[in-house]
């Protein structure tokens, strides 16, 4: 027995005096397509590059030491890890993919940093092995050895310094013109070329004040005897006029010493001189650790190039 379907007709439950419930839009609908907004890495790396332009501007304008000089290093380290994440942003790809010749430029670029800061680290742990070297001679009153440490202490300094030549072959004015000259495809390629170039700026520009920085604070001067006076009647520390900056610091202590026969010195003083040293040891330490950081963040962000660039082949 075949069962019997009724045809039921439904019809909309609307109320002809009430308003419909999606009324009539007479103006222009715009597009779901939105302007794209900034990656929220993008605003976070804009401030650490102006971090890193305040510390430089700092530095010039004060003597550095060695507090400053750990506090630009983890700036640095802090900047190129970040865009060691932007790097890996398909935004990125997108935006470089179209730019292979300026790619090429980056990783040499970032190949002359990677040279730049392997050779300060070499300096830098040269340095600590000969502060070491000093200590014990400092307690032997060897003062020929302690003369030799001043000579070689001087001698990595000037090649600190001269690691700044290597930064001046980085093509930052052809950073700049690709940014300037080159039309964006949209405003995300835009941010990233202008946000790139500006860490490879900062990058050189606080690395010749990290080397040069660096350079001066352990490079040797000579003191004068009326300075060399002050220095053993204030403990190690001499004022300038101007206030709050430091004209003899820890390192000067060495200086004094290769003017003076440690033979001569009591048991009290030479063990003032072995704190001091101790402490300027923590320092090169802090130093030399930080740089490792940096040198670790550059090949990081290189590496993240050369991904790029295998994947624009």
């Amino acid at each position: 027995m075949v069962g019997v379907f009724r045809r039921s007709l439904s019809f909309p439950n609307k109320n002809p005096n009430r308003p419909s419930q999606k009324p009539h839009i007479s103006h222009h609908i715009r597009s779901i397509s939105l302007p794209c907004r900034s990656h929220p890495l993008i605003s976070e790396i804009k401030d650490e590059i102006n971090g890193l332009r305040s510390w430089a501007a700092t530095s010039k304008a004060q003597q550095q030491t060695s507090t400053t000089l750990s506090q630009g290093l983890t700036l640095l380290k802090d900047t190129h890890e970040t865009l060691q994440h932007i790097l890996n942003l398909p935004q990125t790809l997108e935006s470089l993919r179209s730019h292979p010749l300026w790619l090429q430029n980056l990783l040499e670029d970032f190949l002359r940093f990677v040279d730049a800061f392997g050779i300060f680290q070499t300096s830098v742990m040269a340095l600590k092995e000969e502060h070491s070297s000093a200590q014990m001679a400092i307690r032997k009153r060897d003062d020929s050895k302690v003369v030799a440490y001043v000579k070689a202490k001087n001698k990595i300094s000037k090649e600190i310094e001269n690691i700044v030549s290597v930064l001046r072959c980085v093509s930052l004015a052809q950073h700049q013109q690709h940014c300037t000259q080159q039309a964006p495809t949209s405003l995300v390629d835009a941010e990233l070329r202008h946000v790139i170039a500006d860490v490879m700026s900062v990058t050189v520009s606080v690395s010749a004040a990290l080397f040069n920085g660096m350079a001066a604070s352990f490079a040797s001067r000579r003191l004068s005897w009326a300075q060399m006076v002050k220095l053993s009647r204030k403990g190690g520390r001499v004022k300038k006029d101007r206030e709050g900056v430091e004209e003899l610091r820890e390192r000067d202590v060495v200086e004094m010493e290769n003017l003076r026969n440690l033979k001569k010195k009591d048991d009290e003083e030479v063990r003032l001189i072995l704190k001091k040293m101790r402490d300027l040891e923590e320092r090169i330490c802090a130093i030399e650790n930080d740089t490792e950081k940096v040198l670790r963040a550059l090949i990081n962000s290189r590496v993240a190039l050369l991904n790029l660039l295998t994947l624009t082949q």
